[in-house]
């Protein structure tokens, strides 16, 4: 039995800031971390720090678009999440369908494609139905691509694209890449802005080949707590980073 949470029921504003030019095709990352410790502090359980969290996704989605941003990845649901007791990671997956059977309607009608990047084989029969259809639905969006991470692993999906590059004889870095995209379903691009929550300071095997460049942001705030005003606030500060990728600034004089 979930516990009831007033904080859910509170009204959203969702901020609709102009943003510079050069934000305009941002590719953001978030590891959504501390679900379960905003829960726990709240005397809740577990499951309701997830739903809280799922919460927050909906917030932060309705937003991006209108902050620049055309790919936004969350990781949902780590491959080392497993190791966590059945009951919670039923839960996890439970929500998770839960979400996609009130969102993919959303998506279509906002222009949102959705796309699921991990693993399929060790989620049940009837969320990789859901997960197929929602895709299908949505595959003509392009107002946002938002992509859940889900029993995700990037050392995995790294070592799946290896094994199909083996067979290849270009060998160059953008063609590996570009069977990494294919190997994660969609495709992808480089990530720009990488955000995690929660107070740790780390990937957890999260898009490490994309993150190759990426502007790292950690905020000690709970998952459940983000806002669209913390992920407005975190593309301005992205805006005034330079970014050199291992070059000198442009006003640098050899």
């Amino acid at each position: 039995m979930l516990v009831h949470n007033p904080v859910l029921e509170k009204p959203v504003l969702h901020p609709h800031p102009s943003v510079p030019v050069a934000a305009s095709q941002l590719h953001v990352a978030i590891i959504c971390d501390g679900n379960g410790r905003w829960a726990t502090s709240r005397a809740l359980s577990r499951s309701a720090g997830h739903r809280a969290g799922a919460e927050a996704a909906r917030r932060v989605i309705r937003c991006a678009p209108h902050l620049g941003i055309h790919t936004l990845t969350l990781f949902a649901l780590s491959s080392a999440n497993w190791a966590r007791p059945a009951a919670e990671v039923a839960a996890i997956l439970q929500i998770l369908q839960e979400y996609l059977a009130a969102e993919t309607s959303h998506c279509l009608d906002e222009g949102i494609r959705l796309t699921i990047i991990g693993r399929r084989d060790r989620l049940p029969a009837n969320l990789r139905e859901a997960i197929a259809g929602s895709e299908a639905l949505t595959a003509n969006g392009r107002k946002l691509h938002l992509r859940l991470a889900i029993d995700y692993s990037a050392r995995h999906t790294i070592f799946q694209a290896a094994s199909k590059f083996y067979k290849v004889t270009d060998l160059s870095s953008e063609a590996f890449g570009n069977i990494l995209a294919e190997v994660q379903r969609g495709g992808s691009t480089d990530v720009d802005l990488l955000i995690r929550t929660g107070g740790e300071q780390r990937l957890s095997d999260f898009l490490l080949w994309e993150c190759a460049f990426a502007e790292f942001c950690f905020l000690p705030k709970r998952w459940p707590d983000f806002t669209p005003k913390d992920l407005r606030d975190m593309v301005k500060e992205f805006e005034q980073r330079e970014r050199t990728r291992g070059g000198l600034p442009h006003e640098a004089a050899f």
